[in-house]
Formats: structure tokens, C-alpha cells, sequence
């Protein structure tokens, strides 16, 4: 029978692995489309979103994301309502947050006037987005 202590340490090492692997990570985003698309085949629909995945790795290039550049513009819209142009500094950080953003510039072109346009909103958006729904670590 396993000690106390030998049971932790297995906690503790499939914690580790788990986290090395971003293996949550990639099961909360795969909840998340499935969720959000609701397809009428959700198998088919995993398996071809682990494809894309596994294909966006090799080419760094369109990761699955729930986001497209309308919605990070609509977010923008709903933080500039009055049409200025810029979104505060404060603003551009928690909606990052909300998106569920990751490793995007934190002071950004135009943080220095506390001023973000639209364009560098969705460049660091995208960014932010393609790091949170990569489910790995670069090698």
C-alpha cells in the first residue's frame, strides 16, 4: 500500500507532467471549440482540430482559436464605444486578460501616451491569442 508521501509524489510528478506537456491547457481549449462550435460530429470535429494543431506546430502559422480578428475588433469597439481610435493602457491589459491571452507586449506602441489604437490592439491580440492556443511549449 502506497505511503502518504509516495502518493504525493506521484501527484506531484503527474502535476509536473502535465504542465510540461500543457495538457490542460490543450484539453480546456479543445472544450472550449467544442462548446463554442458545437458541432454535429464532435469526434470528427476533435480530431480534425488536433490535425490543425499538430499542423499550425510544424508551420507556426493558424492556430486554433476561438477568436477571429472580428470579434478582437468588436472587443476594441466595445472598450473605444465613443470612436476615439485608442483604448487606454489599463483597458488594453484587461481585455488581454479577458481573451485569455498569453506572452503578448505588455506597453505596446503607444503606451507611452496611454494611447492604443485599434491596429496594435489586434496585432498583439492575434499574438496573445496564437501563444494561449498553441497548447505547447516551443522545443
Amino acid at each position: 500500500m502506497a505511503t502518504q508521501h509516495e502518493s504525493r509524489l506521484r501527484s506531484e510528478d503527474a502535476s509536473e507532467y502535465l504542465n510540461k506537456h500543457r495538457v490542460l491547457d490543450l484539453f480546456n481549449s479543445l472544450t472550449a471549440q467544442l462548446i463554442y462550435k458545437r458541432p454535429d460530429d464532435p469526434k470528427v470535429f476533435l480530431i480534425e482540430t488536433l490535425e490543425n494543431l499538430q499542423k499550425s506546430r510544424s508551420s507556426k502559422v493558424n492556430y486554433p482559436c476561438l477568436f477571429d480578428e472580428s470579434n478582437i475588433q468588436a472587443v476594441f469597439g466595445m472598450l473605444d464605444p465613443t470612436g476615439r481610435g485608442f483604448i487606454t493602457v489599463k483597458q488594453y491589459q484587461e481585455a488581454m486578460i479577458t481573451l485569455g491571452a498569453k506572452d503578448y507586449d505588455q506597453n505596446p506602441h503607444g503606451s507611452d501616451i496611454d494611447r492604443i489604437n485599434l491596429d496594435t490592439f489586434t496585432r498583439e491580440a492575434k499574438h496573445g491569442l496564437a501563444n494561449a492556443s498553441a497548447t505547447f511549449y516551443e522545443a
